[in-house]
């Protein structure tokens, strides 16, 4: 089982976008957080589904992994025997405005 780490930055992310979804609907908040977590859990799998991020924020090589049910993509960075969640990106924010914190 691979070790996972959140980035402060995507932690943030992800509490507003909770806090967001909740003021929107009761509950889907919450959903959200259940999504995300279930999302960490496969990235600690061996064979987790992920993709390479294309662009620029490719050449990083990053990769993400689609959150089921919202429209974000989880963004890990390899380092060492970790993956590093670097952001928790909107589908329709700028793409890899998030490229900085995964740059070494």
């Amino acid at each position: 089982m691979q070790d996972v780490r959140i980035a402060p930055e995507a932690a943030i992310e992800l509490e507003e976008a909770a806090v967001w979804y909740e003021n929107e609907q009761a509950g889907l908040g919450a959903r959200l957080l259940d999504a995300f977590e279930r999302a960490v859990q496969l990235l600690r799998e061996p064979n987790a589904p992920l993709t390479p991020v294309e662009g620029m924020a490719g050449e990083l090589r990053a990769k993400k992994l689609i959150l089921h049910k919202f429209p974000f993509s989880i963004i890990v960075k390899e380092l060492g025997n970790c993956l590093v969640v670097v952001s928790l990106a909107h589908h329709s924010r700028k793409p890899g405005y998030w490229r900085a914190r995964a740059d070494p």
